[in-house]
């Protein structure tokens, strides 16, 4: 009987530890699920904003063709592009000089550039008294580059990534819209778009 009772006890112990064990895996399995959906989470997060700087640029792009004759009015970013001279986070839409177009049409560029800081500050939907309609931190550049026939404009919307991934001057030399103003250049995104256009009056 002594041993039978012995018997029990043992078995009651490797039980418990069992338990323990399966508690430990199903703990460690937990976390790796938890870790997994914010993976997931800051993967949409990041799809979205790509998705959103995607618009921006057809925007500003769709704005420049609608206004061809003083379409060197919107390439307010010189060259070469030091990433200081933008729109949206940070900065104020700059305003035409009076070399391009009528009076008319600069009036309708410097509103479209207006309208466009507006869009990366995230002027399309509202949170309670803040603008969240864009990314985080968007900014915009535009540039003309008039060594080449037809002159190149080129419009790109950077913003800040959620984790650091690769410079995107390492990816094209020319992705240096907003350089250095998102702390780590690891984490500053950035979507670009060339298109020629005659020179008409630009």
């Amino acid at each position: 009987m002594g041993k039978t009772h012995s018997r029990l006890a043992t078995s009651r112990g490797f039980t418990l530890i069992e338990v323990l064990i399966s508690l430990f895996i199903l703990t460690v399995g937990l976390l790796g699920l938890a870790a997994l959906q914010i993976r997931g989470q800051q993967a949409e997060l990041e799809s979205y904003q790509r998705a959103q700087a995607l618009v921006l640029i057809q925007d500003m792009v769709d704005r420049i063709n609608a206004n061809r004759k003083t379409a060197g009015c919107y390439a307010f970013t010189p060259l070469p592009d030091t990433g200081t001279v933008f729109v949206g986070s940070g900065a104020a839409a700059p305003t035409c000089g009076a070399a391009y177009g009528t009076t008319q049409t600069r009036t309708r560029a410097d509103q479209d550039v207006a309208a466009w800081d507006g869009l990366l500050k995230g002027a399309a939907e509202n949170l309670g008294a803040s603008q969240v309609g864009a990314m985080i931190g968007a900014r915009g550049c535009v540039t003309l580059d008039t060594t080449v026939t037809p002159n190149v404009y080129r419009v790109s919307v950077a913003w800040q990534g959620i984790a650091k991934t690769v410079n995107p001057t390492s990816v094209d030399p020319k992705l240096t819209c907003a350089t250095g103003q998102f702390g780590s250049e690891l984490q500053r995104r950035v979507i670009s778009y060339s298109f020629p256009m005659a020179c008409l009056n630009c």
